[in-house]
């Protein structure tokens, strides 16, 4: 399997682009979808003065690619950015970046999740970020669905915006209670199909690292 071949998560760009409004980002400046949002941009964008940094994307093991042997964050395929890269950030790419992010976000699947039985329980990927100078990060626990995730992330800065000096764990618990009181998961129809309370759709997101309380 190659990373063409990955699903498209249709939520991720109004995920990223909302999380933006909140922080007053420049969509010009701080935002890279599409073509833009390639592993070239990241490895060469100068993030050391971002005090939040936030990936939509998919998440990868060793393995669930032909020839990944490290957790990667997987981004647009060379066959779209022209880029002559693989499209992917691995874990030993995360540890060449320079941050000093109050949080990075790691909006995908299983991005905390313990890499095999008996391991620390963030993830090697969770931990390079940690290594490169991020102080805390929201991160998952097991598969996310798409359009909760982006209602919790989005969320989470919407809370810490609207009350000063909230931490990040207390704005995600704000989050996650107003996402259960949300209709829920729709069929195109307009029938709801799965309600929010249901903690396969907010129990999975965690904040670990620095609180943010100050």
């Amino acid at each position: 399997m190659g990373l063409e071949q990955l699903n498209r998560l249709p939520d991720t760009a109004a995920e990223i682009s909302e999380i933006a409004v909140n922080l007053g980002a420049d969509p010009a400046r701080d935002i890279y979808l599409g073509v833009d949002a390639s592993e070239t941009t990241v490895r060469t964008r100068d993030l050391s003065r971002k005090k939040v940094v936030a990936f939509a994307t998919h998440a990868l093991r060793p393995g669930d690619l032909d020839g990944l042997s490290q957790p990667a964050l997987a981004f647009s395929s060379p066959d779209v950015t022209g880029k002559d890269e693989d499209g992917l950030l691995t874990m030993g790419e995360v540890l060449s970046l320079k941050l000093d992010a109050d949080l990075v976000v790691l909006s995908a699947c299983d991005t905390g999740a313990a890499d095999r039985q008996g391991s620390e329980a963030v993830s090697g990927l969770g931990r390079a970020f940690f290594y490169s100078g991020a102080r805390a990060l929201l991160v998952t626990m097991w598969p996310v669905e798409t359009s909760s995730a982006h209602r919790l992330t989005t969320g989470l800065f919407k809370w810490r915006t609207r009350e000063a000096g909230l931490s990040w764990a207390r704005a995600l618990q704000h989050s996650m209670l107003e996402l259960m009181d949300a209709p829920g998961l729709r069929h195109p129809d307009g029938t709801v199909v799965a309600r929010y309370a249901h903690p396969l759709f907010w129990g999975s997101f965690v904040v670990v690292g620095d609180s943010g309380n100050r």
